[in-house]
């Protein structure tokens, strides 16, 4: 069994080295080129060149252009990363009678109403960024039957910049913090999404599960601003001295942040049907916050 992975740099690609493992031999790469490989999504024929060479029985892609504000100003380049290079590798995946494994996000939907998305729920993104992920899932549908599509939200890692680390550097900082009260969502752990889509995998190459559009996201749901506060609340129970605590964060609207992209005010995931499918349990989300504060404090 051999896995092609792209996107190896990125968070849920860092992860996706460790839990793909175990299914085979993984091919892992970045943006750039090693080995001859290439996994830059701006040069196309040069991705196409590299999965007929290696020949996977599985592609992964956790590769995206995912600056959601700059991509206003660059739709091409968001267009190729996130749409027109992913099609190139269904085409390349269908010819080779391979799985596709691709992550998209709840931005293809316009954030209106309460209720948790499904599957068929009507996309109709608010920015560049969710169009050009929704013409990616369109593109990988139609070019290769053998996919799965899975839908996300509000994703960090212990690698990098994420939420709480920002949070925890400002509330060491300031006396009080403003935070967005009104964005619905779940924070999702890139390593829980990185174990359930090797899991998904090893199901779709036995034959036990049928691919298509999922969405996954940990269970439960929060606002930016309740977030905030839970990681503020645990980081001031673990010792950490900051000089804000849940008390001074304040909750204030969208409105209060001006940014190039319009946000989605309701991010929630139905995950039902890929639970149902697949037999797995997703944890609530203030498990994985927990566990990353953990390791970060």
């Amino acid at each position: 069994m051999k896995i092609l992975l792209f996107g190896r740099s990125g968070q849920v690609g860092w992860e996706l080295q460790r839990s793909l493992a175990p299914l085979g031999e993984v091919v892992a790469l970045g943006s750039g080129s090693q080995d001859g490989w290439c996994g830059d999504f701006l040069d196309p024929a040069g991705v196409a060149r590299t999965i007929r060479a290696i020949r996977p029985d599985a592609i992964v892609n956790a590769a995206a252009y995912t600056a959601v504000d700059k991509a206003e100003s660059e739709p091409q380049r968001a267009e190729q990363v996130n749409a027109l290079t992913p099609g190139t590798i269904a085409e390349e995946a269908a010819a080779l009678g391979a799985w596709l494994v691709h992550f998209s996000t709840d931005y293809v939907f316009d954030g209106s109403g309460e209720r948790p998305w499904r599957e068929d729920d009507r996309t109709a993104p608010l920015n560049v960024y969710g169009r050009t992920k929704r013409a990616g899932e369109q593109r990988i549908a139609a070019a290769n039957p053998r996919h799965l599509v899975l839908r996300t939200s509000w994703v960090y890692g212990s690698r990098g910049g994420n939420f709480a680390r920002t949070m925890l550097r400002l509330a060491a900082e300031r006396e009080r913090l403003t935070v967005v009260a009104d964005q619905h969502g779940a924070p999702t752990g890139a390593d829980l999404l990185a174990d359930v889509t090797a899991h998904a995998l090893r199901s779709l190459l036995a034959g036990t599960a049928p691919g298509g559009i999922y969405h996954v996201a940990a269970a439960g749901e929060t606002s930016w601003y309740e977030y905030a506060r839970f990681v503020v609340g645990k980081a001031l129970q673990a010792g950490a001295k900051l000089k804000a605590g849940p008390e001074q964060v304040d909750p204030v609207p969208s409105s209060a942040f001006v940014t190039a992209a319009a946000r989605p005010h309701n991010s929630r995931l139905a995950t039902t049907r890929f639970q149902a499918t697949f037999g797995l349990a997703l944890p609530p989300w203030q498990q994985g916050v927990d566990r990353l504060l953990q390791e970060i404090l």
